[in-house]
């Protein structure tokens, strides 16, 4: 079993059982089976304040899904984190963050398993392999950052420390999506695994508009130089997002490889979907 399946905090585990609808899912699908699963497995952050309270009902958790703004650059949260890789450097975060509210409205704890990610959904688990050392963890994302450039995931220190990066404050890391955790009136009822991701189809995304327009001129100008660029439209609550996309490769570290290249040519928010 991965090492990363085996890190994810058990504190969180215990405090999500006592809630009875849960323990009904538990005795529904086989306590053991979903033991054996959840028992898988302060640099560069910035505070952002929480768009709900850790008590607000489920319908409210749409608030983490909405565009925000920061340092005049405006980040929109992905719907899904399904086919979700990414490489770049992690830091953590610690004591100085430890009992405010995260932007998820939970209290931080520099002992769970959590991290900060800019844009993927809220309470999606993540493996965290560092590119440097070979560790893992796998952990839960529960909060907005970092906010930093050249930085992709910020760890909890109970993270941070797993993959031996406390002292260095950053490493190199690749992030991969394992799942996402599924909510009915804010209780946790299961936990959607994504399938392998290492071959398919993989695109790259060099632009998301709300503007049909804009999409469609952005489409236009790429396919001067590459074959296969579409606009992929996609509802989100009472808005449409067009989002422009270059077909890169049919295996992920070819995909990666086309990434890097489009972000030398300017498209510094560019990042690899797997459809």
């Amino acid at each position: 079993m991965s090492a990363a399946f085996r890190d994810i905090d058990n504190l969180e585990f215990a405090h999500i059982c006592r809630h009875q609808r849960f323990l009904k899912f538990l005795n529904k699908i086989g306590f053991g089976v979903f033991l054996l699963f959840f028992n898988l497995t302060s640099c560069g952050h910035r505070h952002i304040t929480p768009p709900i309270s850790p008590t607000a009902p489920a319908r409210e958790l749409l608030a983490t899904q909405r565009p925000y703004e920061i340092n005049g650059h405006i980040y929109y949260p992905l719907p899904c984190a399904e086919g979700f890789v990414e490489d770049g450097y992690a830091s953590w975060y610690g004591a100085e963050f430890h009992g405010r509210p995260t932007a998820s409205g939970e209290l931080y704890n520099m002992y769970a398993m959590t991290a900060a990610h800019r844009t993927l959904p809220m309470n999606t688990y993540v493996k965290v392999l560092n590119l440097e050392n070979g560790r893992e963890v796998a952990v839960r994302i529960s909060d907005r950052g970092p906010f930093v450039k050249n930085r992709i995931i910020d760890l909890s220190y109970a993270a941070g420390k797993k993959l031996d990066m406390i002292g260095p404050g950053t490493a190199k890391v690749r992030i991969e999506a394992l799942g996402e955790v599924q909510l009915s009136s804010g209780i946790l009822v299961g936990f959607k695994s994504h399938p392998d991701f290492r071959s398919g189809e993989f695109y790259v995304q060099v632009g998301a508009f709300l503007e049909p327009d804009n999409a469609y001129a952005l489409r236009r100008k790429m396919t001067r130089y590459y074959n296969n660029v579409v606009v992929f439209r996609q509802p989100r609550g009472d808005q449409i997002f067009y989002r422009v996309q270059i077909f890169a490769a049919n295996e992920y570290d070819a995909a990666k490889n086309f990434q890097i290249r489009l972000e030398s040519l300017g498209f510094t928010d560019a990042f690899v979907v797997s459809r």
